[in-house]
């Protein structure tokens, strides 16, 4: 391949028998990624630069029709083609981000898909885990999550969800189980993702956990860890944590060979605290900021902030975003509070809250499920604590009373409560939830739909609904500033 003086080879991968190449370069003087996918001889190159957006979800579908194909055919070279892809879009990120978001939420992007290509790139590295495991013990040991929920997510966002889904149906998995667990493991079945060090796991919040990690260890053939967390929030409770996180350590120990000391693990405990503190100062802070927002920065933050907790990376976005509100213009539009996952996919979502001045997510449940409250000098009452008093564990009264902290903390004029598909403790809660927020003056949408799965999306419905819940939040500031005005006036 040539290039000139202005152009320079970043990436360049090839598979067997020139059946599949993906190309990215970098372009000086323009600060521009061009990735070119080539799908087969007969093909011609594909480009997407970012700017057309047709052309661009053109590509990416072809992409996911071809991982899609190949998992039937041949497992390595469809997971050697969700790799490549995956790494060509972290260069995009890297040298031509979205420039609507801010530095540290283009760097978030680049760490969110570090974390997704480590798994494939060394599974033997690499610990399954469900999304609020807490990860200081693994990473002590050097095991790098493979998250089922962040997998899923990315596997829907190459449109390569639909097969996944459907291989695990066709295997007796439940059309009413979760999206994100149902591929996963579809994804598992086919061969497509590569086998883990070992699994760890929770109860916590999702009852398809109880299914899918079980199910996955046998397949695997590795051992498995499962952390079980009682309902009710007590001393006594967050002790039995405790004492199961010391066993996991030892777990951890015999399965990679490595040493865990307490003074290591308090240190990383230490830096979780602090990173979780900064958080909470940081969504304080932009409650009376504009913060151009996508509709996947919210969920890699609720990722992040789980997953990679204890970690200097996560630390430093979260410094980053400290820095960035500093800068940020005064507040734009109308605020939305998230509650649960987001159908990043959704077109009738994007019209109405990607980077829209008249109304943007501020804030997503997942990023906030537990506070800094615990001591880290204690590291496993600390991670214990963390879960026993996760928001999202016991009552659902518990998880709506921090939603509407939260809510009121980012300055929140509305609340989308989203009933993914198949999660039981949501879809319950809804009714509830929605007298309660607007008991505390915080409308709230109940808006039904599904974050991975777009067979259960329902734009229509979904358009309607959350257009008009927007233009009520705009018609109340209208009455609100007119009897404003005519008290003035009196």
């Amino acid at each position: 391949m040539y290039c000139n003086d202005t152009m320079i080879s970043i990436c360049s991968s090839r598979f067997a028998e020139n059946h599949c190449c993906i190309f990215a370069f970098y372009k000086k003087e323009e600060y521009d990624v061009k990735c070119f996918l080539y799908l087969n001889k007969e093909e011609k190159w594909k480009l997407t630069t970012g700017q057309d957006e047709d052309e661009n979800m053109k590509i990416i579908e072809t992409y996911g029709n071809y991982i899609e194909k190949w998992s039937n055919e041949n497992p390595d070279r469809a997971r050697w083609l969700l790799k490549t892809g995956w790494k060509a879009q972290n260069l995009k990120f890297r040298f031509a981000p979205d420039k609507r978001l801010m530095p540290a939420e283009q760097y978030l992007a680049r760490l969110m898909m570090d974390t997704m290509i480590r798994p494939l790139e060394r599974p033997e590295e690499s610990a399954i885990v469900s999304i609020f495991t807490p990860c200081e013990i693994l990473q002590e040991a050097g095991l790098h999550p493979y998250n089922v929920e962040g997998f899923s997510c990315y596997l829907s966002a190459s449109k390569a969800e639909r097969a996944f889904l459907q291989q695990a149906e066709n295997t007796g998995i439940s059309e009413t189980l979760c999206s994100y667990h149902k591929t996963f493991i579809g994804a598992a079945q086919k061969k497509v993702l590569p086998k883990p060090k070992c699994i760890v796991y929770t109860n916590l919040t999702c009852d398809a956990n109880l299914l899918t990690f079980k199910k996955l260890a046998k397949m695997y053939d590795v051992p498995i860890f499962a952390i079980d967390v009682p309902m009710q929030q007590n001393e006594d409770n967050v002790q039995y944590v405790a004492d199961q996180l010391r066993k996991l350590k030892d777990f951890i120990e015999e399965c990679t060979g490595k040493k865990i000391t307490d003074e290591t693990l308090t240190e990383r405990l230490r830096r979780s605290k602090r990173t979780l503190e900064k958080f909470a100062q940081y969504e304080k802070e932009s409650a009376d900021r504009y913060i151009p927002a996508d509709l996947v920065t919210p969920l890699y933050a609720g990722m992040t902030n789980n997953l990679l907790l204890g970690t200097e990376e996560e630390e430093t976005y979260v410094d980053r975003l400290l820095n960035d509100v500093k800068k940020a213009p005064a507040k734009k539009g109308k605020k939305i509070y998230w509650m649960h996952t987001i159908p990043f996919w959704s077109d009738a979502v994007k019209n109405e809250l990607c980077f829209q001045e008249k109304a943007q997510i501020v804030g997503c449940e997942l990023s906030r499920v537990c506070e800094p409250d615990f001591d880290p000098e204690k590291p496993y009452e600390a991670m214990a604590r963390r879960m026993v008093y996760h928001a999202l564990n016991g009552s659902a009264i518990r998880r709506i009373e921090a939603g509407i902290r939260h809510a009121k903390e980012t300055g929140a004029d509305g609340v989308v409560w989203f009933g993914h598909w198949g999660c039981k403790h949501t879809l319950g809660a809804a009714q509830l939830a929605k007298r309660k927020f607007e008991e505390q003056g915080i409308p709230l949408l109940i808006l039904d739909g599904d974050g991975c799965d777009r067979s259960h999306g329902g734009e229509g419905q979904t358009s309607t609904r959350l257009g008009a819940f927007l233009e009520m939040l705009n018609t109340e500031t209208d009455e609100n500033t007119d009897r404003q005005e005519e008290s003035h006036d009196e």
